[in-house]
Order: C-alpha cells, then structure tokens, then sequence
C-alpha cells in the first residue's frame, strides 16, 4: 500500500513527498498515490499541489509522468486545473470513476467530452494576458478622443497601417492601409462579400475545394450562393478544372482539413484564369502563420493584388473570442464592401482594434506567434509518436503546418471510430464530415484530430484516450 503525506507548506504547493510502489508503474503508482492522499484526507479539498516540472524533479520521474497523472485525475474528478491557479485537489472530491476500487467489464459512455481533439480552436489557456492587457492600457491612453465616437466602416486607420506592414513583412502581401477592411472574422467577411440572395459584392457560381468547412457552404447558400466543388490531389486543389465559375475559394497556406500548401503552378495558373475570366480569387489564409517542416509559403494574393481577395484573422493566431479579421481587397471592391458593412453589419469593437494595433506594432504578435509555434509543434510531435507507438498502422498526414492532423483509418472504420471516441468521452472529427455532398471525390476513411486546444497539463491523457479508440490495423 502506498503512503502519502504532506508537510505544512502544502497549502501553497510548495512540497509534496510520495512514495511510488505497486504495480503498473510510474505513472499508475503516482495516480494511486494521489488518490489515496485525497481519499484518506491527507490532502485537504482546496490544497493546490506543485507544478508537475517541480513533482517531477523531486520524485525522479518524467514530466510526462506527472502530467498524464494530474490530467488523469482531473478527469476522474479528484483534481480541478485552472489558468492563473495550477492544479488543485477538488473542493468536493467524487470521482466521475475510480478505476482503483470499481472494476468493471466495459466502460460506460461519457456524458460529455472530457478529451477535445476537434480542429478549430488553439489552446485557450495560452492567451498572451498579460501581453495583451499592456497594448490594451497603451493603446486607451494614446488615443485620441474621436475613436470613441462614430468610426469609420473600414476600421481604425492605427489597424490598418500595422496590419499593413505586418502582412506585407510575415504574408508577402501587397497592399496598403486604404485597401484594408475591418472584419469580425471569416465568416463576416463571407457575408459581407457575398450578401444574401446573391446580390453582393462578389456574384456566383463559386468554386470550392471538395473538403472544407460545411459551415461555410451552409452561410454561402442562405446568400443564394452555389458552389462546385473542385478535387483535390497532392498538390492541393484541381484549380485546372476551373471554368465558367466567377470566384474560387481556397485555403492555399495550408488546405483545410486535407493539410499541405496549394503548389506553386496552381498558384500561377489560378490567378492567370482569374484575369482570363474576369473572376477573383478568395484566399482563406487558414494557418497561414503555423508551419513546422516546411519552408513559409507567402500569400497567392502578392501574385496579383487586384484579384485575390486576402482574408485573414486571429481566431487561430490569438483567440476566438477577439472576433478580429480583415479583408485585404483589390482597389474595385473597396467601396462596395465598405457601403455593405455600413447599411448591413456591426463593427469589430473600437478598443480591441487598437490594442491588436499595439499588439502587433510592439513585437507581441511576432513573440506570441513564435511561442506557440514552438508549442503546437511539440504537440504535433508528441502525437506522432504517440500513434507510432500505440497505432502504428494509422498514417497521419497534413503535419507540416497547421493545428490538426488527419489520421488516416482502414477502408470502412471511420464510422466506429468516431462513435467509439464519442462512446469514450473523445471530442474529434470525422474527414467525411467535411466532404461537399455534391463532390465525387472521396479522400478515404480518415479522422481529423486538434492537437491545440487541450491544455498542457490535459494533453498527456488525451492522446491516450485517442489511442485506446483507433482502430486495430
């Protein structure tokens, strides 16, 4: 049986000794350990343990170890983990399930994820606070008193002018401040190009890629939109098979969900067919920023600025909740697209525009891009290893940039896959379910896995859970 105990310090953390033994390993040992000093009131509800670094260290274990042990039990309900205040011992300690003392046969359906895989989001508890909170006091003291008033439909001028140099320097985009639009993210820059009935600013039949965002396709035809969807290869979209459509949408930085960059002739030959056709391109620049074992692929749109249309935002980059984008636009569209968000759309809130502002012209962008560069990475590689591992016979592909994954199954075990991950309490994404329903082409049996939004302490035991669903090959 193993012993556990804690000295005076323990309500800060500050020291915690464990002795390890019995079956299972290290790992197992430090869970039953816990669990234990929870259960016979060693540890007391509210007690906040050490950081897994410094536990680590002290009982001559991985970091991994401790990690995977506090995600394990923060799941079970021994432990709750929280930005700001570390990993605590529950207030009210019931476990959701106590492997140690319930045995059982076959476990039982999750009543709401507690692994979440999905693609989409970054990791929430990296917000740069205290980075931001500096440009947000900066940007209130320095500006001046008509930016609280009514704005201008194209965004703060202080905006634009650092989004300019930045896309121009990080994107290779060509452009200026004046071309610039303000947007709450994708989504509101599709509405304000698109309208609704078809009468907007850009006019269908629009081109899209065979797999995509069926949320997009949905917002396209509530505006009378149709699209076509075009294939794809290992090269990214077929934009040869590009015809009488007047726009195309792609998402060249990195193809979204399939993974890899559109390649260089397409590049070409997609901005070529725009001016033959008179149409425009639509440049989605999905994890544009995010690239690991590539070199950076600049935007399609400094090929020919006046058409390609550059959408971007921080949604990946920041957060989500910032509902900041712009829209990079050829000369021609500018005064449609601004008459439209005047008579039709709110504006992105004044102060954050000036903080991002701040934000970018300080470095903090730069800096805060770079760290989770560096992090995302680590996770894109923990979970390759973690399939070499465990599920060997799964090819992940689409890892070179980007915030997912794509794990590619057997012929027929999508379905179960991810109904057993959602049986298990996993939260991730089948590749079917981003298919057009009106493309023929078929990418195969895959599965899109987000290794961005779990937090540090939670990822450990969410690529186990991820493992323990895969299909056996």
């Amino acid at each position: 049986m193993t012993e556990s105990w804690v000295n005076s310090a323990e309500r800060i953390g500050t020291d915690l000794h464990l002795e390890l033994s019995g079956p299972g390993g290290r790992r197992a040992s430090l869970i039953r350990a816990l669990r234990e000093a929870v259960r016979g009131g060693r540890l007391a509800p509210g007690t906040r343990l050490p950081p897994y670094r410094s536990l680590a260290a002290d009982l001559g274990v991985a970091r991994n170890t401790v990690a995977d042990a506090y995600a394990e039990l923060v799941a079970e309900g021994w432990l709750t983990a929280r930005q700001g205040a570390g990993t605590r011992v529950a207030e009210r300690a019931e476990p959701l399930r106590d492997t140690a003392r319930v045995p059982r046969k076959a476990p039982p359906r999750a009543r709401g994820p507690r692994h979440d895989l999905r693609q989409g989001t970054p990791d929430a508890s990296a917000f740069p606070r205290t980075a931001w909170a500096a440009s947000y006091r900066r940007a209130l003291r320095a500006a001046p008193s008509e930016a609280f008033g009514p704005g201008d439909p194209a965004g703060r001028p202080e905006l634009r002018e650092a989004l300019a140099e930045y896309l121009a320097r990080a994107r290779g985009v060509r452009t200026e401040p004046g071309r610039i639009v303000i947007c709450s993210g994708f989504a509101h820059a599709l509405r304000l190009l698109f309208g609704q009935g078809g009468g907007g600013v850009v006019r269908g039949p629009l081109a899209v890629e065979a797999y995509g965002l069926g949320f997009h396709r949905e917002l396209l035809a509530a505006a009378g939109v149709r699209t076509v969807p075009l294939p794809l290869d290992e090269h990214g979209a077929r934009v040869d098979l590009l015809g009488r459509e007047r726009a195309v949408l792609l998402t060249p930085a990195h193809q979204f969900p399939t993974g890899g960059p559109l390649h260089a002739g397409r590049r070409s030959a997609v901005t070529d067919w725009a001016r033959a056709r008179g149409g425009v391109v639509l440049e989605d620049d999905y994890d544009g920023e995010f690239r690991y074992d590539r070199k950076p692929v600049g935007a399609v749109q400094g090929l020919d600025p006046e058409r390609v249309i550059h959408i971007g935002s921080v949604s990946k980059s920041l957060s989500p909740a910032l509902r900041l984008g712009w829209m990079v636009l050829p000369e021609r569209y500018v005064d449609a697209v601004l008459a439209a968000k005047g008579e039709r759309e709110a504006w992105a809130s004044v102060p954050d525009q000036l903080a991002l502002a701040d934000f970018v012209v300080s470095g903090s962008y730069d800096r805060h891009v770079r760290r989770m560069r560096q992090r995302y990475r680590r996770r894109r590689d923990r979970l390759v290893e973690a399939l070499a591992a465990h599920a060997p016979h799964v090819e992940v592909t689409g890892v070179a940039a980007g915030l997912h994954a794509v794990l590619r199954l057997p012929p027929g075990t999508e379905r179960s896959a991810v109904k057993a991950a959602a049986w298990h309490g996993v939260a991730l994404d089948g590749l079917a379910a981003f298919r057009h329903p009106a493309s023929e082409a078929d990418a195969g049996d895959g599965l899109v896995v987000g290794y961005a939004t779990p937090s540090e302490h939670a990822y450990g035991a969410a690529l186990e859970a991820l493992c323990a669903v895969l299909p056996p090959g």
